[in-house]
């Protein structure tokens, strides 16, 4: 099976090419390498790679600097999802995009399911709403696969972002009243291999098109994975003197976009049509520090 992955420098881009190898081959195209608003140049790059499948990791993910930037982003998060679905329906490719928790406000007191209305709060929400709308009419050979929480090897995500924090700070004041479930991009990358390989197969199960949601074990408030964060940072020998994590509302931080309070996924239905299973994610957060921590050098991380 051939892919054609667009968006390989991004955290679950990075991580599905790094599953390429025999039976799944990846062309993998970062930021820069192709025009996705480009007509020509897609219809050039899927012509000339002869995919089987394609895969949409490109985003604008700058959830503040959205709101000061609504044309960018809107042109990347919907515009070249609705010339890359086209291209794909002109040629007949499935295509597998992924979305996010933003496309929710978050007043909801339960997981969100896929069927649950969407009401956007900032730009960023929008245009990825707008991106799956077009998709939707552009092809119904697609897979919208949403997403929260994610972190990864490439030192981008929340997960770094305190653990940089805990080293220069005594205490950390962190937001409790906002939930959801940290998505490691490699179990991510995971779920988009196998859908890739359901849809690009000889007869693909009606039911494994559409949208879904992608989701891991336990939920918890940015403060608690904070928390969690701190403790395996520790464990890893990363951290010497942990810090205060301290709990605050998020009246207490404000920010340009507001953010969804509830951004729990429901992902029962990824289960049942392709077996995917939520993972837990704390040992991925492990095995993610105690990495950092074999590059850094730290001694006696086997005594650890």
């Amino acid at each position: 099976m051939k892919v054609l992955l667009v968006g390989a420098g991004g955290q679950v881009g990075a991580e599905v090419a790094a599953l390429a190898g025999p039976g799944f081959r990846v062309l993998a195209l970062a930021r820069g390498q192709l025009d996705l608003c480009d007509p020509a140049a897609v219809e050039l790059e899927l012509r000339r790679t002869d995919a089987d499948v394609v895969v949409n990791c490109a985003a604008y993910t700058a959830v503040d600097r959205a709101e000061e930037e609504p044309a960018l982003a809107q042109r990347v998060n919907a515009d070249a999802v609705r010339l890359l679905g086209e291209r794909c329906a002109s040629r007949g490719l499935p295509l597998v995009h992924l979305s996010t928790d933003y496309v929710f406000d978050g007043a909801g007191v339960r997981a969100y399911r896929e069927q649950d209305p969407a009401h956007p709060l900032g730009v960023y929400g929008s245009t990825k709403l707008a991106g799956e709308e077009a998709l939707r009419a552009a092809t119904a050979q697609h897979v919208i696969l949403r997403i929260s929480w994610v972190f990864g090897r490439l030192g981008r995500s929340f997960v770094d972002a305190i653990l940089r924090q805990a080293r220069q700070r005594a205490e950390l004041a962190v937001v409790d009243d906002q939930v959801g479930a940290p998505a490691p991009a490699v179990a991510v990358a995971l779920a988009v291999k196998r859908i890739a390989t359901v849809v690009a197969g000889a007869r693909p199960p009606v039911d494994a098109w559409g949208t879904f949601h992608f989701s891991t074990t336990p939920a918890l408030s940015w403060h608690g994975f904070a928390k969690a964060i701190v403790a395996e940072a520790v464990a890893a020998g990363l951290l010497r003197r942990p810090p205060r994590v301290r709990p605050i509302a998020s009246a207490e931080w404000p920010t340009p976009a507001p953010r969804p309070r509830n951004s729990r996924l429901d992902a029962s239905k990824l289960r049942r049509v392709y077996g995917i299973a939520a993972p837990e994610w704390r040992g991925h957060l492990a095995s993610y520090l105690g990495s950092l921590a074999d590059r850094e050098g730290v001694p006696n991380r086997s005594a650890t």
